[in-house]
């Protein structure tokens, strides 16, 4: 194994790489420099230590290759500590406008009561089964299939890295929590009636239609930034798997109308960096939502999530694809969009019910 070293611009340093080949990212930093004439007896010290953490680092690296094809892993590969090597592994993996996996692991370390250390040998099969039950306990619809899908990753990256002989989770399945109560939407008349009751709250009632006419969910909302608006486009925190491109919205009349009221009350000095809407917590807002709500005279369970599930409702009942809500939603597929963000009540029993045939006279057992 060899290192090289380059000098930075000024000269005065010198900073250590791996050399692992001539191709791109083949010789990344090893994050060690020396001063190329030290002129003070610190400068020395430096040089002296960082020359013995060069040569440490060589024998890693040395004994990493080494084991290449065995079973053994390096003590300094080893990470003692599970929750360590699983935030690591969010950081590796991680994706922008994906929360999954940092959801699912905020959800692992209230599963452990927060505790600071856990060593691998104790995430079992029956611990990982606990968990799943844990998630089933606590969250609803496909979130708690979502999150232990993403727990399997994990134990699938630490498998093949030697951290488990065999793979805990690999009989466990990542099984959905259907709710039984369905979720409200509004209709189109709902929507009228709250865009014609007075707002309580100007922030909350003007950033929930806001939600209500571009599908955008509560985070998405209370992140959205001055930035992300670009005329009558809307660029989202949603990025498109197969594209690797954030998702980016036409806006409705509506909404773009609430965005140039609010332009209103922006300073002089604006700069773009700033929060479209100042909103509390999400308990907050949806506290403001329900007394809207009653005001307007509906008389529905309605939160912020009814928002993106009432825009794609209304955009089917337009007779709008499938494929097409699915892209404005951020789904890759229609999967979501069929299973979850449908219509699952009647609009209007008797209108669908008088589709039925009907004779123009009543038969004669009728007469």
């Amino acid at each position: 194994m060899n290192f090289i070293q380059r000098p930075n611009k000024n000269g005065d340093k010198i900073t250590f790489y791996y050399d692992y080949g001539r191709g791109p990212g083949q010789r990344p930093s090893t994050g060690i420099f020396i001063y190329a004439k030290p002129n003070n007896q610190i400068q020395k010290n430096h040089n002296k230590e960082a020359l013995k953490l060069l040569e440490t680092k060589k024998s890693q690296v040395i004994i990493e290759q080494q084991a290449i094809g065995s079973s053994y892993i390096p003590s300094h590969k080893f990470k003692e500590n599970f929750i360590d090597y699983f935030d690591e592994y969010i950081k590796l993996n991680k994706r922008d406008g994906n929360r999954h996996l940092t959801c699912c692991f905020s959800k692992f370390k209230e599963f452990i009561d927060n505790k600071s250390f856990i060593a691998p040998i104790e995430i079992s099969e029956n611990f990982c089964k606990r968990f799943r039950r844990y998630l089933l306990d606590k969250l609803t619809g496909e979130t708690p299939a979502n999150y232990f899908a993403r727990f399997k990753w994990v134990i699938d990256a630490a498998t093949s890295d030697g951290y488990f002989l065999k793979n805990p989770t690999a009989n466990i399945p990542a099984v959905a929590n259907p709710s039984v109560a369905l979720k409200e939407h509004l209709e189109v008349d709902d929507y009228l009636a709250l865009l014609n009751t007075p707002w309580t709250n100007v922030e909350v009632s003007q950033a929930f239609i806001f939600s209500c006419y571009t599908g955008l969910r509560w985070v998405d909302v209370k992140l959205l930034n001055w930035n992300d608006i670009k005329g009558n486009t809307l660029t989202t925190r949603i990025i498109q798997k197969k594209t690797g491109r954030p998702v980016t919205l036409t806006l409705h009349p509506i909404a773009k109308s609430i965005l140039q009221k609010r332009q209103c009350l922006l300073p002089a000095d604006f700069n773009g960096k700033k929060l479209v809407f100042d909103l509390p917590t999400a308990n907050g807002a949806n506290k403001v939502i329900s007394e809207w709500v009653k005001r307007a005279g509906i008389e529905k369970s309605i939160t912020w999530s009814c928002a993106r599930l009432s825009y794609s409702i209304l955009l089917q009942d337009t007779n709008v694809d499938s494929a097409t809500v699915a892209y404005l939603l951020g789904h890759t597929t229609t999967k979501q969009v069929e299973r979850t963000y449908k219509r699952h009540r009647p609009k209007d029993q008797s209108e669908a019910i008088n589709k039925l045939p009907t004779p123009k006279e009543l038969p004669f057992f009728l007469k």
